[in-house]
């Protein structure tokens, strides 16, 4: 069992930058890949990025690419999503989820089997 809780959501203007934290409980961490997808209103929930077990491969929604990353420490049983230029089109609940697989590049969110509570991000314009 993996318990997911995200913070650092808030509101923001166009251009500024975001840190999200995911905290993970659950002697597995280390050895699941890490996932943050979002759902913003009236839309379905997409995929943003991944990371695998050990931070060394990493895979972006390409709307991201060059904008957010993705890093985990496993130390801390944290993973976070660092988001910069944002735009009002980023502005969604922002989910953390998790795989038992050590690496995918699978952006369908059943492929994740444990996920946070979200958290909100607004970007205005």
């Amino acid at each position: 069992q993996v318990q997911l809780v995200e913070s650092g959501g808030g509101l923001v203007q166009a251009g500024g930058s975001l840190r999200l934290a995911c905290a993970a409980s659950g002697r597995t961490f280390s050895r699941n890949a890490m996932a943050w997808f979002r759902q913003a209103p009236g839309k379905e929930r997409e995929f943003v990025s991944t990371v695998s077990w050990n931070g060394a491969v990493t895979y972006y929604k390409d709307s991201v690419k060059g904008r957010f990353t993705i890093s985990r420490d496993n130390a801390k049983n944290t993973v976070y999503l660092q988001m910069n230029s944002l735009k009002p089109e980023d502005t969604a609940v922002y989910y953390c989820a998790a795989t038992p697989k050590l690496f995918t590049t699978s952006s369908s969110a059943p492929a994740y089997e444990y996920w946070g509570q979200g958290t909100q991000v607004t970007v205005s314009s």
